[in-house]
């Protein structure tokens, strides 16, 4: 399994914005500095494809790459979205109503969207702002692939422990990931490629 191309596509803020090529779609979501965009780089295997700040609530905008991947002898093609984190952002009130609003409207309209990657800090386990968006996905029937990130932040002996403790909470699966060492890099991939076929 490997990334063949990983391009930056565009940024969105309304429907009419997004991109129309019929790529299998999936979403990245989780607080803020949760580390989604490290995420999604390592995952890309391109370093700097999203923006990584450690400010909190930089990305405002849905943001779109397209990779390209060789996995089970074919090559796949899927479409990342890098959606606003949620919670400690410190930005106005009426900015927070309009992020919702944008990331609902994409959550419940994109008919490309396949999965939804759901990014748990392993470190912190999951916040109410993750519980309450993991039940919004189960009520739109919308599949999500959690994710417990930083892992290596954790001692070796800890780590497994942790996800485990983090799956009994959700009743869900859950894998662990470090964009560090690459811990889960192939386990994520895989849930994705699986949520991709199920939508053909």
């Amino acid at each position: 399994m490997r990334v063949l191309r990983a391009e930056f596509v565009k940024s969105a803020s309304k429907r009419e914005e997004w991109p129309r090529e019929p790529f299998p779609e999936v979403a990245f979501v989780g607080r803020s500095n949760v580390g989604k965009s490290t995420m999604i780089n390592r995952l890309a295997q391109k370093e700097g494809l999203a923006r990584v700040s450690s400010t909190p609530g930089r990305t405002r905008r849905l943001n779109f790459f397209d990779l390209e991947l060789q996995a089970g002898g074919r090559k796949h093609s899927i479409r990342f979205c890098d959606l606003p984190g949620y919670g400690f952002a410190k930005v106005s009130k009426l900015e927070r109503m309009q992020w919702a609003k944008m990331i609902e409207t994409y959550l419940r309209e994109r008919e490309l969207l396949c999965g939804v990657v759901v990014i748990v800090d392993a470190r912190v386990g999951p916040t109410e702002d993750d519980l309450q968006m993991i039940e919004w996905l189960k009520a739109t029937e919308r599949p999500a692939i959690v994710v417990a990130t930083k892992l290596d932040k954790l001692g070796k002996a800890k780590r497994i422990p942790t996800v485990r403790a983090i799956e009994r909470q959700l009743s869900l699966p859950v894998i662990g990931f470090s964009a560090l060492d690459g811990t889960g890099w192939e386990a994520v991939w895989k849930a994705i490629l699986a949520q991709a076929s199920a939508s053909e």
